[in-house]
């Protein structure tokens, strides 16, 4: 087995590879508006770092979000490329997931991510394997006495201390991780999410009202 892992559901960029057993390659760059130049670059380095050629691939695990929608259409659009190149099966799995994986509490508590216009994407978990409900969207405040008392791991507790005071790392996503819980769920014969977008609200990007038509006379 050899997982290539990407997500660019976040500012990070972020690829590993895992054998089966432990993380081989990994990079993460941060860098909120370059993900379309740095993820090609980031999986030719972690595969020449392992010595391996992509055709070795035997999954591809991709983040799916939350995320904002021009950033993690770029992961999830190579992801698929590569499968269908490759001819391996794309598992998806939420980007949440995979930093609450890598924070490896084993109590309740929260990760939230940036999801611009002053709101996260957050999710509430049991432990580091575990979520407990599916992924919402929200500004900090109005959330802030329902997850009080909890740990917050992610880069929505850097941004918003206020409403998320006991923040927890790690701050980025990190492609390894999401790579070994992979790993885990293919050894358990568990289920992935389809590798499609986890929007939650509409692209930030839309045509203005009122936009006119123009046709040839």
């Amino acid at each position: 087995m050899l997982l290539l892992a990407v997500d660019t559901a976040t500012p990070a960029v972020t690829v590993a590879l895992h054998d089966g057993t432990s993380v081989v390659a990994e990079s993460r760059q941060v860098d909120a508006r370059r993900h379309g130049e740095l993820l090609l670059p980031a999986v030719d380095r972690v595969l020449a770092e392992a010595g391996l050629d992509l055709a070795a691939v035997t999954d591809l695990v991709v983040g799916v979000g939350p995320g904002p929608y021009t950033g993690l259409r770029v992961g999830l659009v190579t992801a698929a490329t590569f499968g269908s190149v490759l001819g391996v099966p794309v598992h998806g799995l939420c980007t949440l997931d995979g930093l609450a994986y890598a924070s490896g509490i084993e109590e309740p508590f929260v990760v939230a991510t940036d999801a611009r216009r002053k709101e996260v994407y957050w999710a509430r978990y049991d432990d580091f394997r575990t979520r407990a409900g599916e992924p919402g969207v929200d500004r900090p405040a109005d959330i802030a006495d329902e997850l009080s008392g909890l740990p917050v791991v992610g880069q929505g507790a850097v941004l918003y201390p206020d409403s998320f005071p006991l923040a927890r790392g790690p701050e980025h996503q990190s492609a390894g991780a999401l790579a070994a819980l992979a790993a885990e769920k293919l050894a358990a014969g568990s289920e992935f999410l389809p590798p499609t977008p986890l929007y939650l609200r509409r692209p930030d990007a839309q045509v203005p009202k009122n936009y006119k038509v123009v046709t040839p006379k």
